[in-house]
C-alpha cells in the first residue's frame, strides 16, 4: 500500500468518523435543547400557576376588604340613624307643654325612693314652668306618703336640655331627659333597629 492510499484511507475513515461524531453531537444537542425547553415550559407553567394563585388571593383580599368596609359603613349609618332617633326622643320630651311637664315632675318625684327634703334643680325653661305652688303640691303629697315634704327649688340653673335633677348632700338623682333616654338606650336599641331596618 502506498502512502497515498494510506492517506486516502485515513481521510475517508476520518470523514466517516466526522459524520458519525457530528450526527451524535447533533443528536446530543437536540436532547439537551429539548430538555431545556421542557424545563423552561415547566418553569413557565409553575410561574403562571403561582401568579394565578397570587392574583386570585389578592382579588379575594380586595373583595373581602371592600365587603368589610361596606359592612362597617352600613353599620355606622344604621348607628347614626338610631342615635338620631334617640336624639329626637329627647327633643320631643323637651317640647312637652307646661301641664305635661308639671305632671312629669310630680309623677317622677312621687315615684322615687327619696326622703322628701331634696333640692330640685331645673334648667332655665323648667324654672319658668315649675312654680312654688307646684312644689307645695308635691310636698303635700310627699307628706301624705309619710315623707318629709320639704322639696325646694335650687337657685342653680341646670345646663341640661330638659327634665330635672334631685340633689341632696352631693348625691344626685338624674331625671334629665338626656339621662332617661340614655338609660333606655341599651334596652331599646335592638327594638329600634328592628323597627327601622326590618
Amino acid at each position: 500500500m502506498s502512502v497515498n492510499n494510506i492517506t486516502s484511507k485515513i481521510l475517508r475513515d476520518a470523514e466517516g468518523r466526522k459524520e458519525s461524531i457530528l450526527a451524535t453531537a447533533e443528536e446530543e444537542k437536540n436532547k439537551i435543547l429539548s430538555k431545556k425547553v421542557a424545563s423552561a415550559k415547566e418553569l413557565e407553567k409553575e410561574i403562571l400557576e403561582k401568579a394565578e394563585i397570587e392574583a386570585k388571593s389578592k382579588k379575594e383580599r380586595v373583595i373581602s376588604g371592600a365587603k368589610l368596609k361596606a359592612r362597617n359603613e352600613k353599620l355606622a349609618a344604621k348607628q347614626e340613624v338610631i342615635e338620631e332617633v334617640f336624639s329626637k326622643s329627647v327633643e320631643t320630651l323637651c317640647k312637652l307643654n307646661d301641664r305635661e311637664f308639671v305632671k312629669f315632675i310630680k309623677d317622677s318625684i312621687l315615684s322615687l325612693n327619696i326622703d322628701g327634703d331634696e333640692t330640685l334643680i331645673l334648667n332655665e325653661d323648667g324654672n319658668k314652668i315649675v312654680s312654688k305652688e307646684v312644689v307645695a303640691e308635691i310636698n303635700t303629697e310627699l307628706k301624705a306618703k309619710g315623707l318629709k315634704g320639704e322639696i325646694k327649688i335650687s337657685e342653680t340653673i341646670g345646663s341640661f336640655r330638659g327634665g330635672f335633677i334631685l340633689e341632696k348632700g352631693g348625691v344626685e338623682i338624674n331625671n334629665t331627659f338626656e339621662s332617661l333616654v340614655d338609660s333606655l338606650k341599651d334596652q331599646l336599641e335592638f327594638e329600634v333597629a328592628k323597627v327601622l331596618f326590618n
